[in-house]
């Protein structure tokens, strides 16, 4: 598709561009995700009644995505401008983690994080399932922990909110298992899109996350 709107904003991996006041495209730049295969994913958990964007896939191809505009912010920039606090945000991904686990066929999206959810007048939304597949459901646990951990362990400011959701993350992570969490380290250390800084918070991050679960 033909990009005419203008640009609203910018991920890893990805740049989203203004269709209208009810759609987007979403460009991948970098050549890692599948748009067609990630639509189906989207309009498979949506059929069960789980927040995702409306996609067009008539007018996506591999690398654009076309999906319904949503207005209001991330869960991350809701949080910086103080709509809501650490412990509620990290309860709301424990529940989406827990309503897509009961979606038949063990869809788990492996990104679910504060920058991937939307808190719009009509609840929140789950994004960016470019990562999504058929698995098992102590790997998507782990994977949103070690993601929040890695933030929690680092030097910015965001780290003690970041210790304070995964604190609420885990409060009740009995689906959380050793596969999942050794998996999940795993993937985060030969993901292209972190950074070396990054990449070596992870053993600090799993350790974290231990002292979390005894």
């Amino acid at each position: 598709m033909e990009i005419t709107g203008r640009l609203i904003g910018s991920g890893r991996a990805s740049d989203v561009y203004e269709i209208d006041d009810a759609w987007v495209l979403r460009r991948d730049r970098e050549g890692y995700a599948d748009a067609l295969a990630e639509a189906a994913v989207m309009e498979r958990v949506r059929a069960h009644g789980y927040p995702v964007p409306r996609v067009r896939t008539a007018d996506s191809s591999r690398s654009d995505l076309v999906m319904q505009r949503l207005h209001g912010p991330t869960m991350l920039a809701a949080f910086a401008a103080g709509r809501i606090d650490a412990r509620d945000a990290g309860e709301m991904l424990a529940g989406l983690l827990r309503r897509l686990h009961a979606v038949p066929g063990r869809v788990v999206h492996l990104d679910l994080h504060p920058d991937n959810v939307m808190l719009t007048d009509d609840g929140p939304y789950v994004i960016d399932w470019a990562n999504a597949e058929e698995g098992d459901p102590g790997l998507d646990w782990g994977m949103s922990a070690v993601i929040l951990a890695q933030v929690a362990v680092g030097d910015e400011p965001i780290a003690g909110p970041a210790r304070a959701m995964l604190a609420a993350l885990l409060a009740d992570a009995s689906a959380l298992t050793e596969e999942g969490l050794a998996e999940a380290r795993r993937r985060r250390a030969v993901n292209p899109t972190m950074s070396r800084r990054e990449t070596e918070l992870l053993g600090a991050a799993e350790e974290l996350i231990r002292t979390f679960l005894s």
